[in-house]
Protein backbone atom coordinates (compact mmCIF):
# COMPACT_ATOMS: atom_id res chain seq x y z
CA UNK A 1 0.00 0.00 0.00
CA UNK A 2 1.31 3.42 -0.47
CA UNK A 3 1.99 6.12 1.41
CA UNK A 4 -1.09 8.17 0.22
CA UNK A 5 -3.65 5.35 0.45
CA UNK A 6 -1.89 4.05 4.21
CA UNK A 7 -3.49 7.69 5.21
CA UNK A 8 -6.72 7.00 4.15
CA UNK A 9 -7.20 3.57 5.60
CA UNK A 10 -9.23 3.33 8.20
CA UNK A 11 -8.44 3.05 11.56
CA UNK A 12 -9.84 -0.32 12.81
CA UNK A 13 -8.38 -3.51 11.74
CA UNK A 14 -11.15 -6.41 11.08
CA UNK A 15 -10.25 -8.16 14.27
CA UNK A 16 -11.48 -5.20 16.06
CA UNK A 17 -8.14 -3.57 17.26
CA UNK A 18 -6.88 -0.02 16.48
CA UNK A 19 -4.22 0.09 13.67
CA UNK A 20 -2.07 2.38 12.12
CA UNK A 21 -4.50 4.88 13.17
CA UNK A 22 -4.39 4.66 17.18
CA UNK A 23 -0.82 5.03 17.12
CA UNK A 24 -0.86 8.24 14.98
CA UNK A 25 -3.39 9.14 17.79
CA UNK A 26 -1.07 8.39 20.41
CA UNK A 27 1.72 10.16 18.93
CA UNK A 28 -0.26 13.13 18.30
CA UNK A 29 -1.17 13.41 21.90
CA UNK A 30 1.64 12.97 23.12
CA UNK A 31 3.29 15.88 21.02
CA UNK A 32 0.14 18.42 22.32
CA UNK A 33 1.49 17.57 25.93
CA UNK A 34 4.71 18.89 25.12
CA UNK A 35 3.93 21.81 23.57
CA UNK A 36 1.72 22.60 26.51
CA UNK A 37 4.16 22.19 28.89
CA UNK A 38 7.15 24.34 26.87
CA UNK A 39 4.00 26.98 26.52
CA UNK A 40 3.46 26.66 22.73
CA UNK A 41 -0.29 25.89 22.67
CA UNK A 42 -3.23 26.65 25.19
CA UNK A 43 -6.67 25.84 25.51
CA UNK A 44 -9.15 28.10 24.78
CA UNK A 45 -7.28 31.14 22.91
CA UNK A 46 -7.17 32.68 19.50
CA UNK A 47 -5.15 32.19 16.81
CA UNK A 48 -3.50 34.28 14.04
CA UNK A 49 -2.26 32.81 10.44
CA UNK A 50 -0.72 34.73 7.70
CA UNK A 51 1.74 33.76 4.93
CA UNK A 52 4.69 35.86 3.80
CA UNK A 53 7.50 35.10 1.04
CA UNK A 54 10.59 32.93 1.06
CA UNK A 55 13.06 33.80 -1.80
CA UNK A 56 14.80 30.75 -2.96
CA UNK A 57 18.25 30.99 -3.67
CA UNK A 58 18.08 30.83 -7.27
CA UNK A 59 18.48 33.74 -10.44
CA UNK A 60 15.85 35.00 -11.99
CA UNK A 61 16.10 33.39 -15.70
CA UNK A 62 14.35 34.34 -18.88
CA UNK A 63 12.67 30.98 -20.19
CA UNK A 64 15.51 30.61 -22.42
CA UNK A 65 18.43 30.97 -19.88
CA UNK A 66 16.38 28.15 -17.62
CA UNK A 67 16.59 25.97 -20.32
CA UNK A 68 20.09 26.95 -21.48
CA UNK A 69 21.38 26.84 -17.77
CA UNK A 70 19.39 23.26 -17.51
CA UNK A 71 21.42 22.12 -20.10
CA UNK A 72 24.28 23.36 -18.68
CA UNK A 73 23.53 21.96 -15.06
CA UNK A 74 23.32 18.37 -16.19
CA UNK A 75 26.10 18.40 -18.34
CA UNK A 76 27.75 19.37 -15.41
CA UNK A 77 26.43 16.50 -13.29
CA UNK A 78 26.95 13.97 -16.04
CA UNK A 79 30.79 15.37 -16.16
CA UNK A 80 31.04 14.79 -11.97
CA UNK A 81 29.60 10.97 -12.17
CA UNK A 82 30.30 9.84 -15.01
CA UNK A 83 32.68 11.31 -17.74
CA UNK A 84 33.26 8.76 -20.02
CA UNK A 85 29.25 9.39 -20.94
CA UNK A 86 30.34 12.84 -22.41
CA UNK A 87 33.14 11.51 -24.96
CA UNK A 88 30.89 10.98 -27.41
CA UNK A 89 28.36 13.84 -27.03
CA UNK A 90 30.13 17.05 -26.87
CA UNK A 91 32.53 19.31 -28.63
CA UNK A 92 34.27 22.53 -28.63
CA UNK A 93 30.88 24.01 -29.71
CA UNK A 94 29.06 22.31 -26.89
CA UNK A 95 31.81 23.88 -24.06
CA UNK A 96 31.49 27.56 -25.93
CA UNK A 97 27.58 27.10 -24.98
CA UNK A 98 27.47 25.99 -21.74
CA UNK A 99 31.06 26.48 -20.34
CA UNK A 100 29.74 29.26 -18.37
CA UNK A 101 26.45 30.23 -16.29
CA UNK A 102 24.48 31.85 -19.12
CA UNK A 103 23.44 35.45 -19.17
CA UNK A 104 21.24 36.32 -22.55
CA UNK A 105 19.20 38.99 -21.24
CA UNK A 106 15.52 39.54 -22.36
CA UNK A 107 16.65 40.70 -26.10
CA UNK A 108 19.08 37.85 -26.68
CA UNK A 109 20.18 37.94 -30.23
CA UNK A 110 18.61 35.16 -32.73
CA UNK A 111 16.47 34.22 -30.08
CA UNK A 112 14.55 31.50 -32.05
CA UNK A 113 17.97 30.08 -33.67
CA UNK A 114 19.37 29.55 -29.63
CA UNK A 115 15.73 28.58 -28.93
CA UNK A 116 15.45 25.64 -31.66
CA UNK A 117 19.64 25.05 -31.21
CA UNK A 118 19.18 24.68 -27.05
CA UNK A 119 16.45 22.60 -27.50
CA UNK A 120 18.09 20.40 -29.76
CA UNK A 121 20.95 19.91 -27.42
CA UNK A 122 18.86 19.27 -24.54
CA UNK A 123 17.34 16.33 -26.72
CA UNK A 124 20.50 14.77 -27.49
CA UNK A 125 21.86 14.84 -24.23
CA UNK A 126 18.59 13.16 -22.53
CA UNK A 127 18.53 10.64 -25.38
CA UNK A 128 22.04 10.13 -25.03
CA UNK A 129 22.04 9.41 -21.04
CA UNK A 130 18.50 7.55 -21.37
CA UNK A 131 20.59 4.72 -23.91
CA UNK A 132 23.02 4.32 -21.08
CA UNK A 133 20.46 3.07 -18.23
CA UNK A 134 18.45 4.05 -15.65
CA UNK A 135 21.55 4.71 -13.40
CA UNK A 136 21.99 7.79 -14.97
CA UNK A 137 18.49 9.23 -15.82
CA UNK A 138 17.46 8.67 -12.25
CA UNK A 139 19.67 12.15 -11.11
CA UNK A 140 18.06 15.22 -10.10
CA UNK A 141 19.59 17.71 -12.89
CA UNK A 142 18.59 15.36 -15.31
CA UNK A 143 15.58 15.05 -14.14
CA UNK A 144 15.14 18.35 -13.90
CA UNK A 145 15.79 19.27 -17.62
CA UNK A 146 13.61 16.58 -18.67
CA UNK A 147 10.64 18.35 -16.75
CA UNK A 148 11.72 21.70 -18.05
CA UNK A 149 11.96 20.78 -21.17
CA UNK A 150 8.26 19.30 -20.97
CA UNK A 151 7.04 22.90 -20.12
CA UNK A 152 8.79 24.63 -22.62
CA UNK A 153 8.55 22.48 -25.58
CA UNK A 154 6.54 20.48 -27.75
CA UNK A 155 6.52 18.25 -30.97
CA UNK A 156 4.17 19.27 -33.73
CA UNK A 157 1.63 17.13 -35.49
CA UNK A 158 5.01 16.74 -37.70
CA UNK A 159 6.99 15.23 -35.07
CA UNK A 160 9.42 18.85 -34.93
CA UNK A 161 10.36 20.71 -31.76
CA UNK A 162 8.52 23.53 -31.19
CA UNK A 163 8.86 26.16 -28.03
CA UNK A 164 5.89 26.22 -25.92
CA UNK A 165 3.66 29.27 -26.29
CA UNK A 166 0.47 30.68 -25.00
CA UNK A 167 -3.02 29.45 -25.81
CA UNK A 168 -3.61 32.88 -26.44
CA UNK A 169 -0.83 33.00 -29.20
CA UNK A 170 -2.21 30.06 -30.86
CA UNK A 171 0.23 27.86 -29.41
CA UNK A 172 -0.67 24.69 -27.05
CA UNK A 173 -0.60 26.45 -23.86
CA UNK A 174 2.15 27.01 -21.09
CA UNK A 175 1.77 25.50 -17.45
CA UNK A 176 0.01 27.26 -14.33
CA UNK A 177 2.63 28.98 -12.46
CA UNK A 178 1.93 26.80 -9.36
CA UNK A 179 3.76 23.85 -11.29
CA UNK A 180 6.31 26.10 -13.41
CA UNK A 181 10.17 25.00 -12.70
CA UNK A 182 11.88 28.46 -12.15
CA UNK A 183 15.85 26.78 -11.46
CA UNK A 184 17.10 23.65 -12.27
CA UNK A 185 18.59 23.79 -9.23
CA UNK A 186 15.65 24.15 -6.69
CA UNK A 187 13.14 22.61 -8.63
CA UNK A 188 10.40 23.08 -5.72
CA UNK A 189 10.91 26.64 -5.82
CA UNK A 190 7.71 28.60 -8.09
CA UNK A 191 6.85 32.06 -9.11
CA UNK A 192 4.44 33.82 -7.02
CA UNK A 193 2.56 36.67 -6.81
CA UNK A 194 0.43 38.47 -3.56
CA UNK A 195 -1.68 40.89 -4.96
CA UNK A 196 -0.67 43.53 -7.95
CA UNK A 197 2.57 44.31 -6.76
CA UNK A 198 4.56 41.90 -5.03
CA UNK A 199 6.33 38.75 -6.98
CA UNK A 200 8.44 36.90 -6.38
CA UNK A 201 10.37 33.32 -7.43
CA UNK A 202 10.17 30.99 -4.02
CA UNK A 203 8.14 30.04 -1.40
CA UNK A 204 5.15 30.99 0.40
CA UNK A 205 5.50 30.37 3.89
CA UNK A 206 2.56 30.32 6.34
CA UNK A 207 3.10 31.29 10.44
CA UNK A 208 0.51 30.93 12.79
CA UNK A 209 0.55 33.03 16.35
CA UNK A 210 -1.20 32.18 19.62
CA UNK A 211 -3.00 35.51 20.40
CA UNK A 212 -3.36 36.18 24.39
CA UNK A 213 -7.10 35.99 25.69
CA UNK A 214 -7.89 38.75 28.39
CA UNK A 215 -9.11 36.93 31.94
CA UNK A 216 -12.48 36.22 32.24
Amino acid sequence: MTGWMACGATRTSPTGTRGTGGRADRLLDLALAHLKEAGLVRERTMQRTDSTHVLAAVRDLTRLELVTEAVRAALEEVAGTSPHLLDELVDEDWGLRYGRPVRLGKNSTKPKTRILATGNDAVRLLEHVYRHGADHTSRPRIQALRQIMVQNYHRDTAGHLRWRTAETEGGPGLPPSSRTIVSPYDTSARYARHGHIISWKGFAAHLTEMLPTAPT
